[in-house]
């Protein structure tokens, strides 16, 4: 009697699990059912509108819903985050999430959502690398040059970031820890105020986004002294390392990130994998995102939340040895 009851129990939990996995693969195959909202957490210009806009515009062809792109700039990306973690979790809110959602779990003291559990990884779209700049009008012509610099007139060269907790801004904190120089941070609210800052000469560089410099540099208003990766970029090849420029072991790059609210169903996390990597290897779509410097990479959400986990360790040790702060 007893061995009955259990086979019916474990009969009728199968059923319950075969029905929830019916259900959820007819709820992906019917999404979307409306426009999909893309959050961008910076403001137009910058290296993610640059990626983002060709996924936009391919997945809006493929699933006959408009991708939309909806700007909710601030905080070091902090208030598109919360918006995310906040919408209803039915795949129709995605935001690109940069390196700065790790740097932000140590760099700031209080944040609105968890970093981890509130939201769905769906996929590690793509990595840049940073490319140190100058105006094309400054004397440094390399890094040893910049550092020499900074070491005579201590807290007198300035430099530009896209924001608090950008990686444009820890990433010179921990160059200048790396380098025994001190340079003054000057945040912007973006990638394209802070070109435009140097483009005026109101800063000295920039540790930018390749993508977002990119045009400056081919039109030759910047100079590119190096890239912040191990490997030279495929777009600038003539650009040495920072590595190969004197400070060993110096690696860094941007990654980006797209994210669903914690709790969207597994299968529409799936299908927003699927579409997105389709999206960003369509012919015209990766060559552009390509020409423009970035790596596509194309994760499952398993590996990207496993990234974010060990940026997340890696971030807070540098904040930790460099003292970065929010100013």
């Amino acid at each position: 009697m007893q061995l009955k009851k259990m086979t019916t129990r474990v009969a009728a939990g199968l059923a319950t699990a075969i029905i929830a996995m019916t259900a959820g693969s007819a709820f992906a195959q019917a999404f979307p059912t409306k426009p999909i909202r893309f959050i961008m957490p910076y403001p137009p210009g910058g290296s993610s509108e640059i990626l983002a806009r060709p996924i936009a515009l391919e997945m809006s062809k493929n699933l006959g819903q408009q991708v939309v792109i909806d700007y909710k700039p601030g905080a070091g990306s902090t208030i598109g985050a919360d918006v995310t973690a906040k919408a209803p979790p039915d795949g129709h809110t995605i935001v690109m999430l940069l390196t700065a959602h790790a740097i932000n779990a140590s760099l700031m003291p209080t944040l609105p959502y968890d970093t981890v559990k509130d939201f769905a990884s769906v996929t590690l779209a793509a990595t840049l690398p940073l490319v140190v700049v100058v105006n094309s009008q400054a004397s440094i012509q390399t890094i040893q040059d910049l550092i020499a610099a900074a070491k005579a007139n201590p807290g007198k060269l300035n430099y530009a970031s896209a924001g608090a907790g950008n990686t444009s801004h820890l990433a010179v904190e921990y160059f200048k820890s790396v380098a025994g120089v001190n340079i003054a941070h000057v945040p912007y609210k973006g990638s394209g105020p802070a070109v435009t800052a140097l483009l005026g000469r109101e800063v000295d560089l920039i540790f930018d986004s390749l993508s977002s410099s990119l045009a400056q540099i081919q039109g030759g208003k910047f100079r590119a002294v190096a890239v912040s990766t191990a490997k030279r970029s495929h777009v600038l090849p003539q650009v040495p390392t920072i590595q190969e420029s004197g400070v060993p072991g110096f690696d860094i790059s941007a990654w980006y990130g797209i994210f669903a609210p914690a709790a969207t169903p597994p299968a529409i996390v799936q299908k927003l994998n699927a579409e997105i990597i389709k999206a960003m290897n369509a012919p015209q779509a990766k060559e552009r995102i390509e020409a423009s410097g970035y790596q596509i990479v194309g994760s499952t959400p398993a590996q990207l939340d496993a990234h974010v986990k060990s940026e997340i360790t890696r971030w807070a040790k540098v904040v930790k040895d460099s003292g970065a702060k929010l100013e």
